[in-house]
């Protein structure tokens, strides 16, 4: 029987990189893959992905009506044996029918990624063309969601992200979900065994010099060459690249001493619990 192992994230955590790495990992070939065939999985939030399954377009439907449909959506992938990897930056919520948005029977496991809020903010401030402090305030709203707008036709649907904590705590400590928390920094720090780790997870080959390779053919050189070359479909159109750093701790250029504070006012308890913080409170 086959099912889904969701890509989680809050967005610009390294979830594109990760799939990058997990596309070469599959293939296992001789050169690396083209970042615009990242063919691993639709995200979940797919519009199109939802009206191929259901047979018909979700465009005349409120926000409500296509998310207690989207349950449906996911456990109709049942009918296929093999295992599906479902990249997606929904938290782990319900539909107003009170069922888990993507479907226990279904769900094999979540890999969450999770990166430092710091880096976070400034990075998310350039993917959704606004400042520092508004892609911080947004990170602290409860009621915080992509794809929200009833003016347009995205082509995605509406995506509950809440705040950047209530974000990590709806995966990381949702009840009954085997999940497994790999973090942006150990990525970088700690590649093969980080990436070793997840493809195990993953159910997915793990023999060292095989995770070495992916690892080296995703490197974000690599990544940042494709799209000076080739462009990048999945970069919003206002920025000028989507792979701009691939760094950890650029915050402290980018952030002021206000906004580093605010966002561990507002985010400080998970930060500390996952190792962004040391027991004074300061950041690591």
């Amino acid at each position: 029987m086959g099912g889904i192992y969701w890509l989680a994230s809050y967005p610009k955590s390294g979830n594109t990189w990760f799939r990058t790495f997990l596309r070469n990992l599959q293939e296992d070939g001789d050169e690396p893959a083209d970042i615009n065939e990242l063919e691993t999985g639709s995200i979940a939030s797919g519009r199109g992905w939802l009206d191929e399954v259901l047979g018909f377009d979700t465009a005349e439907l409120r926000h409500d009506e296509v998310e207690r449909l989207r349950p449906a959506v996911y456990r109709w992938s049942l009918r296929e044996e093999e295992i599906g990897y479902h990249k997606i930056h929904d938290a782990y919520t319900r539909t107003s029918d009170g069922e888990p948005l993507f479907g226990s029977e279904v769900t094999l496991g979540a890999l969450y990624i999770l990166r430092n809020p710091l880096d976070v903010a400034p990075s998310a401030a350039n993917h959704w063309h606004c400042d520092s402090d508004q892609a911080i305030e947004k990170m602290g709203r409860s009621d915080m969601a992509l794809a929200r707008t009833t003016k347009a036709l995205p082509d995605q649907v509406r995506q509950w992200l809440l705040s950047w904590s209530a974000h990590v705590l709806s995966w990381v400590d949702a009840p009954d979900l085997n999940v497994e928390v790999i973090r942006y920094e150990d990525m970088l720090s700690e590649p093969q065994a980080t990436f070793a780790r997840a493809a195990h997870f993953l159910q997915l080959p793990a023999d060292p010099e095989r995770i070495a390779k992916a690892i080296r053919f995703s490197d974000f050189r690599e990544l940042a060459r494709q799209e000076r070359e080739k462009g990048f479909r999945e970069r919003p159109h206002h920025t000028e690249r989507f792979f701009r750093s691939g760094t950890s701790g650029g915050w402290r250029e980018k952030l002021t001493e206000v906004q580093v504070r605010r966002i561990i006012a507002d985010h400080g308890e998970v930060m500390h619990r996952f190792g962004y913080l040391d027991e004074t409170g300061a950041s690591v």
